[in-house]
């Protein structure tokens, strides 16, 4: 009953939080700005699901310093540590779909974040490059989920390149974020659901890299982040014993 109270309450709140976005995202829009507003509203409703959110190393989220954020992509609630972290002036990249999505599709969209073609790799790479000038002539950063779809409790699965190209053309850095595996550790129907943990990794440069190197530079952060994300897990994991 808990559960299905929350998940109804919670649905409300979003998409509240996405009519405050399109509101804002008509007055200035495609403003960068605008993300982190519905965001922060968004990551409030945290509170509805009973779940705490830790963040580690909030001081590398520097909104002067324009940067590639990467981070693990896990299930719909992602929105909820991610809007909690988003830095200012930042654009995150999805799925050209998401924009027939009630409210949250219209929000996103006028919110100028950056809408890819997965299905046709031509289109999607042009987007990366569009991400790219972005980071160089709006001095923005971008925030996108490099496993290129949700893991649904399978890991943190193999990354795709396009972020990583798309930072060597702005030759700016990779900041991982490391976010907890919620999906195995979070009980809904419980009043104390859990918490997540989200650990901001140092900034991976990519000053004199080229494309050749997006592989190479791929793989590095693909270990960081698959090393760190076990670490938190086994924190929590550690945490839920001693509690018992």
């Amino acid at each position: 009953m808990l559960y299905l109270f929350r998940i109804i309450i919670t649905t409300i709140w979003v998409c509240i939080a996405c009519f405050v976005g399109i509101l804002v995202g008509i007055a200035r829009p495609f403003d960068p700005r605008n993300t982190r507003i519905s965001a922060r509203l968004i990551a409030w409703g945290r509170r509805f699901l009973g779940v705490q959110i830790e963040l580690r190393n909030e001081e590398i989220l520097d909104p002067a310093r324009p940067c590639v954020f990467i981070s693990n992509h896990q299930h719909n609630l992602d929105i909820f540590p991610g809007g909690y972290t988003l830095p200012k002036n930042t654009v995150t990249i999805g799925k050209r779909s998401i924009i027939y999505i009630p409210f949250f599709g219209q929000f996103f969209w006028l919110s100028g974040n950056i809408l890819i073609d997965r299905k046709n790799k031509k289109r999607a790479f042009e987007a990366m490059d569009v991400a790219a000038n972005a980071i160089k002539e709006k001095k923005v950063s971008v925030w996108i989920m490099p496993e290129g779809t949700r893991s649904k409790g399978r890991g943190v699965l193999p990354f795709k390149k396009g972020p990583f190209i798309t930072a060597i053309k702005a030759q700016v850095p990779i900041v991982p974020i490391a976010i907890s595996s919620y999906t195995k550790h979070l009980s809904l129907g419980k009043w104390k659901a859990g918490k997540i943990l989200i650990q901001v990794l140092p900034p991976i440069s990519t000053i004199g890299l080229t494309p050749e190197d997006a592989n190479s530079l791929k793989e590095q952060a693909y270990h960081l982040m698959k090393k760190t994300v076990l670490e938190l897990d086994n924190e929590i994991e550690r945490n839920s014993v001693k509690k018992i």
